[in-house]
């Protein structure tokens, strides 16, 4: 070996042996403990995180009136809503049509709860949770 590589390899050795020291493996420990902190502050608080849970944040909900289901396992929600007009300042009803999975059974005219979910096709990315009231027949 040259001298060189003889300097490098003690200085090696003397940072693995500063490494060891009781000082450095407590600061490493603190560090860890950070880390830790939020989890254990959740946990805490009243349970776990909702990510190590499974759970997810709250997701949109809307309630409509279903218009169509002549598909096998979707409708068609449509959610009325009320919007004030920015110079007439009169309220003015607007609609907007949403593809729901329908698994509730829900038909024409039901009222239901949909909640946002992950794209199941191309259009659809709502789900039937709840029929709030079946249609008069």
């Amino acid at each position: 070996m040259s001298k060189n590589e003889e300097e490098i390899f003690e200085n090696q050795e003397a940072s693995a042996e500063a490494a060891e020291t009781p000082a450095a493996v407590e600061a490493v420990e603190a560090v860890e403990v950070k880390a830790d902190a939020p989890a254990e502050a959740a946990k805490a608080a009243g349970g776990e995180t909702p990510a190590r849970k499974g759970e997810r944040g709250n997701r949109a909900q809307k309630v409509g009136i279903v218009s169509s289901d002549k598909m096998e396992k979707t409708c068609v929600v449509r959610v009325d809503r009320l919007i004030k007009h920015p110079r007439y300042r009169r309220y003015v009803r607007r609609r907007s049509k949403f593809m729901a999975h329908n698994e509730m059974g829900a038909t024409t005219g039901d009222r239901v709860r949909i909640v946002e979910t992950r794209p199941l096709s191309a259009r659809k990315r709502w789900r039937v949770v709840e029929i709030i009231q079946k249609a008069a027949k």
